[in-house]
């Protein structure tokens, strides 16, 4: 089975990591040295981020 191709960017998850505290990790040992919670920390983050920018393009157009 081959990989599948990333949603997120690369910088957006770097900068997500940043955020929830854990860049560290994913320098050391990459992003298979994250918890299964921290990830989906990252992907709930990614939503919200998604949600935000959606309302925030949708109000402009009103």
């Amino acid at each position: 089975m081959g990989r599948r191709r990333s949603v997120m960017s690369d910088q957006l998850k770097e900068e997500i990591a940043k955020e929830l505290g854990i860049y560290d990790t994913v320098q050391q040992e990459g992003w298979g040295g994250i918890k299964s919670r921290d990830a989906g920390n990252m992907v709930k983050q990614a939503i919200q981020m998604a949600e935000r920018q959606l309302e925030q393009n949708q109000h402009g157009r009103s």
